[in-house]
């Protein structure tokens, strides 16, 4: 399959080495990227303010993209096409074109962006999941960064609905990072989406994620956040959304967790606090979702009363078995035989030093 001669054009911009804005300004100066190209250095850097020049790509790499772009799926999505994602439109510095792999349709749905640790807990995990199902349920896209932790379990809650997931990387989409993401990866180009500004063959440079963030936020109508530290790079992505306009969701935990620091910050600062996914809706007005299921009680705690008065000790934060042994009374081996038995069916789960966690 041959590439337009305007796509060629479009790639032959992207890869000039010139940042959104002044290549924004070249395009608006002259109308289509042909023109830029045909233009002098000195036109292209009076429309530019003076900020720019544009530099020739290297062949090999120019080949190696419109070889990528011959790749059944692959598209670049660019300023003059009409499906280029109207809300990204808004924002300062959107890219002037990006690459997509998938479903392109997804990226003019009504979309929200889900974020969070990458070192989450089981339980910020299971709560991004079902956030996202519920959501994509109700008909938004649910947009992510495809990496580990809350970004994983976002994408593999919305890919089952009818709103689907969009992941935004930070390397070419030729590529995939984190390798341990690579089945979710292809299942995203199967059935949901991935889009990248950067052409393939880029690595995973650590410049690209904060600045991948912009287009997370600029995708979508709002952000949610679940489980953040202080430091998460999530807390980027929030910011983002409010200097655009975004309404910022922040889905709150216990006081004891570092990973919901980042949440009561956000909620602080004025972030809307979540308990439901029709919460969000509500607040878009947005349809509402199906109701989620209610999940049966484990085997365990049912037929074993120890092991249910040590899930009820546990209550709702985080705790550590000497603790639970002066809650419920129980020997330290009783106690950590009945989390281990838990463990096994799904009701609780073990975090970094030494700490259980329940699982609703």
């Amino acid at each position: 399959m041959t590439v337009d001669p305007r796509i060629e054009a479009w790639v032959t911009l992207q890869l000039s080495g010139v940042a959104p804005r002044p290549l924004a300004s070249m395009l608006r100066a002259f109308g289509s990227p042909e023109a830029v190209l045909a233009a002098t250095p000195a036109q292209r850097s009076a429309a530019a303010g003076g900020r720019s020049t544009l530099a020739a790509p290297d062949r090999e790499r120019l080949e190696r993209t419109l070889a990528w772009l011959r790749e059944p799926g692959a598209s670049l999505v660019a300023w003059d096409d009409a499906d280029y994602p109207p809300l990204l439109l808004e924002i300062g510095d959107a890219p002037p074109a990006f690459y997509c792999l998938g479903r392109r349709e997804l990226l003019t749905r009504p979309a929200l962006a889900i974020v969070g640790s990458r070192n989450a807990t089981p339980q910020g995990c299971a709560d991004a999941q079902a956030f996202a199902a519920a959501l994509a349920g109700g008909g938004l896209t649910v947009v992510s960064g495809l990496a580990l932790g809350i970004d994983a379990a976002a994408h593999r809650g919305a890919l089952a609905q009818p709103g689907g997931s969009v992941a935004v990387v930070g390397t070419g989409l030729d590529r995939v990072y984190p390798a341990r993401n690579r089945d979710l990866a292809h299942e995203l180009a199967a059935r949901g989406a991935l889009i990248s500004e950067f052409a393939p063959g880029t690595p995973p440079l650590a410049a690209n994620f904060p600045r991948r963030n912009r287009l997370i936020s600029g995708l979508a109508r709002g952000v949610l956040v679940v489980e953040a530290t202080l430091s998460s790079g999530s807390l980027i992505t929030a910011r983002l959304a409010g200097e655009q306009g975004r309404d910022v969701f922040a889905l709150p935990g216990s006081i004891h967790s570092p990973f919901s620091k980042g949440c009561h910050r956000l909620i602080r600062d004025g972030a809307k606090l979540v308990e439901t996914a029709q919460d969000i809706l509500d607040e878009l007005r947005f349809p509402a979702a199906a109701p989620a299921g209610v999940a049966p009680e484990p085997a365990t705690a049912a037929r074993d009363p120890a092991a249910a008065a040590v899930q009820t000790a546990l209550g709702d934060a985080p705790a550590d078995v000497d603790t639970l042994v002066a809650r419920c009374g129980q020997s330290a081996g009783a106690v950590l035989a009945a989390l281990t038995a838990l463990e096994l069916d799904g009701a609780v789960a073990s975090l970094a030093g030494g700490l259980w966690q329940r699982r609703r």
